[in-house]
């Protein structure tokens, strides 16, 4: 006869092990909070649920364990998982239901009544999420383990990004009624990021009264970082320079109280965030924030690059410990952190070759001397990296050299978009400056907008045949419509995919992708966000049409063209008609019609 005790042995011996980090009870908790929750989680559906076991970590009380347990491992889950008093998933992913209105949860069904038939399966439900994820594989893991799977997993991610995101909209209405320039509020969120590395400085600085010794502290607590990591004293200057606002702003000097407020906020809500999710452009998010409803540099034609967008260009460009990559129009830095993300990786904890990527094989220039300030601070905030960027333009001849000199095999660059038709430099020149930078068959992946790709006369065909003269186009990926809402601009984009120095074959096929939906989605007050989680799934479809040049019909398509041609999906795809409803059918009708009735208004009224 089957023995449920069994079960619940094998399972009670494994977590004891780990004693010291957990608080492990059973059939119900001492926490009036989870009491609660299980009152009304029975089974049965009548009354109070009774897990075999609720599991906490003694130093991360957000995230529970729940455990049910079964004797008979065909008893282990049923086909629609809502036979909760029969089946170990089942129950399990009840209990989590309920528990997810509070806490984060960790859901572990275990079957069988020895090692050998153990059956056992993982889900995690994080706070008011409406469904689980299943994750960790089928045998019973380590505590910490759980934990850094937990903490390091696309779900927490997301979630944490989201109070991000929510804490960023706080303190930028903090620092406007404190009447912090916009221009200037990274530049502090990064110099008190940067103190924060200093052990010294947490230690000690609420032990400052005065405003004006607190910020005078502040700024020299990141001149003397900035010093210890031997960056160069130019560039030092310019840094130096740029924070020396904090000793003479208002609010930050002379009213007591505010800077160490929001150095408290910072630490956190922002610093916990970076220490947890290493090597994301937290800098450029809040950065986007910030701007977003300021004039100082839309004529300058910044659009920051979503960092989703960022690393799926990184892996197009198929970055790995070996390559150098190069960014011409760095900005905050987003593509060098995703691209050293990518590097770490698969440098495997080699510690020397680690150390190597970020002093050498991360090279950036940024013209405005702000702008260059914060991406020295994010390189810095990110372990290094810094020493490599440059202040000054990307086509002044000795910054040319100096950054050939690297030998880049990688460009990743969103350049400027142009503000002035008749000045301004023209996007695709970027291109063209970034691949001559790079080694012969390097690889430069840009995202520009799609009227570059367009052009068919004018300045920018030139480039065009500049371009494909000179380096082969691998692929050309028309973006979502929306991508840069969250930077409050409308400008539809694509990515340009480009083999460095090896002339385009006339007969040579180029990949046109139709990547228009990334599964991200408008939130008020959180902009535009993956809040489905879909993103993972829908870049690797993405990845595996692009590397295997599939003609996919409404998706891809493989097309051979010239300079005059139009770089763009749209222009040789196949419509795929199976997917087309009748709902599709009455929204075209309705489209045409409302253009028709405008067309005829607006013909009378001329």
């Amino acid at each position: 006869m089957a023995n449920e005790r069994k079960t619940e042995n094998i399972v009670r011996e494994h977590f004891n092990r780990y004693k010291e980090q957990l608080i492990i009870e059973e059939q119900s908790s001492d926490v009036p909070k989870i009491d609660k929750l299980l009152r009304l989680a029975s089974k049965k559906g009548n009354g109070k649920g009774f897990p075999e076991f609720i599991i906490r970590f003694k130093n991360n009380p957000d995230l529970i364990i729940v455990i049910e347990c079964k004797a008979d491992f065909l008893k282990h889950e049923s086909e629609n998982r809502d036979r909760y008093s029969e089946y170990a998933v089942d129950g399990v992913l009840l209990y989590a239901s309920y528990l997810a209105k509070e806490f984060d949860v960790l859901a572990i069904a275990v079957s069988g009544e020895s090692l050998n038939q153990l059956k056992v399966s993982h889900f995690l439900q994080l706070k008011s999420d409406n469904k689980p994820t299943q994750k960790f594989g089928v045998q019973l893991l380590p505590a910490n383990d759980y934990l850094e799977g937990y903490i390091k997993s696309p779900e927490k991610f997301r979630q944490d990004y989201e109070k991000l995101l929510t804490f960023s909209k706080e303190l930028n209405e903090k620092l406007h009624g404190y009447k912090i320039l916009e221009s200037d509020r990274s530049l502090l969120i990064s110099c008190i990021l940067i103190a924060l590395e200093n052990t010294a400085f947490i230690k000690t600085y609420k032990d400052y009264s005065r405003a004006e010794d607190l910020a005078r502290y502040l700024v020299d607590t990141v001149e003397m970082e900035f010093k210890n990591s031997n960056i160069q004293d130019k560039k030092l200057s310019i840094v130096k320079a740029r924070f020396e606002f904090i000793k003479t702003d208002t609010s930050l000097s002379t009213v007591d109280g505010v800077l160490k407020e929001i150095i408290t906020d910072i630490n956190d809500n922002i610093n916990s965030f970076v220490r947890t999710h290493r090597y994301f452009d937290v800098l450029g998010q809040l950065y986007v924030e910030f701007l977003r409803y300021a004039n100082s540099d839309k004529g300058l034609g910044i659009v920051l690059t979503p960092p989703h967008i960022t690393e799926f260009m990184a892996e197009l460009a198929e970055v790995n410990r070996s390559s150098v990559v190069y960014d011409n129009c760095t900005g905050t830095g987003g593509f060098l952190v995703s691209a050293m993300n990518l590097m770490i990786k698969d440098a495997k904890d080699d510690l020397d070759l680690i150390k190597n990527i970020k002093q050498h094989q991360l090279i950036g220039v940024e013209y405005q001397a702000h702008i260059f300030a914060l991406a020295c601070s994010n390189m810095f905030i990110h372990q290094d990296g810094k020493s490599s960027i440059l202040n000054g333009s990307c086509f002044d001849k000795t910054i040319i050299e100096q950054v050939k000199a690297y030998k880049p095999t990688v460009g990743l660059l969103n350049p400027p978009y142009k503000a002035d038709k008749k000045n301004d430099v023209e996007e695709l020149e970027f291109i063209v400056n970034n691949l001559e930078c790079l080694e012969q068959g390097g690889r430069c992946v840009a995202i520009v907008p799609m009227s570059s790709a367009l052009a068919q006369k004018g300045k920018i065909l030139q480039l065009k045949k500049k371009l494909l003269d000179n380096h082969t186009l691998e692929a050309v990926l028309s973006m979502p419509d929306e991508l840069f809402f969250n930077s409050n601009v409308g400008v539809i984009s694509c990515i340009m995919v480009f083999t460095a120095k090896r002339p385009h074959p006339s007969n040579k096929k180029t990949f046109f992708g139709y990547f228009k939906d990334d599964g991200f989605e408008k939130r008020k007050m959180k902009g535009r966000i993956d809040i489905k989680g879909k993103w993972k799934s829908i870049k690797d479809s993405w990845i595996e049409a692009y590397v295997n040049r599939q003609d996919i019909a409404g998706s891809s398509v493989n097309q051979a063209v010239r300079a005059e041609d139009e770089w763009c999906a749209e222009a040789y795809m196949e419509t795929d008609y199976t997917v087309l409803t009748k709902k599709d059918f009455i929204k075209s009708v309705k489209e045409f019609v409302y253009f028709k009735e405008l067309f005829t208004y607006e013909t009378k009224e001329n």
